[in-house]
């Protein structure tokens, strides 16, 4: 299918598109994708520069009649979500991605696309290797671990760049021009686990919460999704505080930007009718309040094989409970100058069991750097109540709107000209890359658009081919006008 794929239009987009699928690029995990770059780069004799971190400048010379324009930057990152669905047995560090289309859809076959953000690194080598397209000097930056800290964007070297008008691709609505986004961060709660020797007259289970719809933890926040790990926290505590219990491992999620379709944990008890009915009457409850949200919620409890050798004490297994329970979800606040804007919000993304500890980690999002720090407040205070260690990192700036904008308004006119009808001018509770570039180069005018895509972070995640063709027309035609 992937090869059928590569004759959707435009070609070269969805050409590059496949090949770039077929290497694994997870975050952190980009050495051979960057690499892929830099042969494309040298195999055209363009100027190619790769870094320590594996972020790949391409610079394109300007094409006849432009010489004297100043240069035009395109970005996007290399790296991709890695979610796939439970019976999925597909290998993110070597199996290449499965495509499908389906009407006017590319998705996967049960994992994430990676169409965020590999459209992006597809439409800039199209554009790259084309030799039709009039353009001012070109220069394409793809960095590295955007969705897991945005650390390549974080330490790339500024000074390579010449260009002071930056188009980003990794938007996810067409005809919405992006003008301004939150800032956020990742905070951890690291909780020591005291552990006991497991009592042998308990039987075990493992109980999964599953079959949600997830999401992107920014710009999904507001659609009020339930997120695993919370459920998680809840039906733990209905069944602490109503039979005897004990727990050997909680787990949930991957990414901590995606909100948590799965969420598992193993608890022992004697009284395994009791646990059933808690769990039939914590599903009833969680289905009314989702009833409109979610299409389904699924509670599956599975006798294990074997029996635990060591559970949590009866005081980690209550405290691990509370902090789940406290813990920030959804929306913290919504923008009072942006209408139906959010301005702040948190996602506990994952809940990792250690040997000795279990890990709490959250995404953290507003356009007001004291709401930011003030839900990092509380998730502190959370972990000074468990007796855990609170560490935050990945922190990056928000994007902030500028008043005067040449490149926004040459995208504007170009929408309104090529389309009939007026672009939306916006703001995203989703953190770019911009709000790195723009804390760095203060100089630095910039957009952010893409093609409409939809369930970015999940295995549903998908891209309109119809979108794709005319945006990627509409990025030419903005070159063109950028004279």
């Amino acid at each position: 299918m992937n090869d059928d794929i590569k004759l959707l239009n435009p070609r070269k987009v969805w050409k590059f598109f496949t090949e770039i699928n077929e290497i694994p690029r997870g975050s952190g995990n980009e050495k051979a994708v960057s690499d892929y770059f830099v042969n494309f780069a040298k195999e055209r004799n363009l100027e190619v520069y790769q870094d320590q971190y594996f972020n790949v400048l391409i610079k394109k010379p300007a094409t006849a009649g432009y010489e004297n324009s100043p240069a035009v930057i395109l970005q996007g990152h290399m790296d991709m979500v890695c979610e796939k669905i439970s019976t999925s047995n597909h290998d993110f560090t070597k199996d290449p991605i499965k495509m499908l289309v389906k009407g006017d859809f590319v998705t996967a076959d049960g994992t994430t696309l990676g169409a965020d953000n590999g459209i992006a690194a597809a439409m800039g080598l199209a554009i790259l290797d084309s030799s039709d397209i009039s353009h001012a000097p070109l220069e394409v930056l793809l960095t590295t671990d955007e969705e897991s800290g945005m650390n390549g964007a974080r330490n790339f070297d500024m000074s390579r760049l010449s260009g002071r008008m930056l188009i980003n691709l990794d938007s996810e609505e067409e005809g919405h021009i992006l003008t301004c986004c939150a800032g956020g961060l990742r905070a951890t709660i690291n909780m020591p686990l005291s552990k006991v020797e497991a009592p042998m007259d308990y039987d075990y289970y493992k109980l999964t919460i599953s079959g949600l719809k997830g999401g992107h933890s920014g710009s999904d926040i507001h659609l009020q999704r339930a997120n695993a790990n919370k459920l998680m926290g809840r039906l733990l505590n209905n069944i602490i505080e109503n039979t005897d219990c004990i727990c050997e491992e909680i787990n949930g999620g991957s990414m901590d930007n995606a909100i948590t379709r799965e969420s598992w944990a193993v608890i022992g008890t004697k009284d395994s009718e009791k646990l059933k009915e808690i769990i039939l009457n914590t599903k009833s409850v969680f289905e009314n309040e989702y009833k409109n949200i979610e299409n389904s919620i699924n509670i599956d409890i599975e006798k294990t094989a074997e029996k635990a050798k060591y559970v949590f004490s009866a005081e980690s297994f209550k405290n691990a409970v509370n902090v789940l329970m406290l813990i920030p979800y959804g929306v913290e606040s919504m923008s009072t100058s942006i209408k139906g804007l959010v301005e702040s919000s948190s996602n506990i993304g994952v809940v990792r069991t250690e040997e000795n500890s279990i890990k709490f980690t959250s995404a953290v999002r507003s356009s007001v750097e004291t709401r930011k720090h003030l839900i990092c407040d509380k998730i502190k205070i959370i972990a000074s109540l468990v007796g855990a260690e609170y560490t935050s990192k990945g922190e990056y700036p928000a994007w902030e709107y500028k008043e005067k904008s040449h490149l926004r308004d040459v995208l504007a006119q170009t929408y309104e000209k090529m389309f009939w009808q007026k672009p939306h001018i916006d703001a995203i509770h989703a953190g770019l890359e911009c709000g790195l570039f723009s804390g760095r180069m203060s100089d630095m005018d910039m957009v952010s658009i893409g093609p409409e895509m939809a369930d970015v972070h999940t295995p549903d995640e998908r891209v309109s081919i119809s979108s794709v063709e005319r945006t990627y027309s509409f990025v030419i035609a903005v070159l063109k006008n950028l004279k």
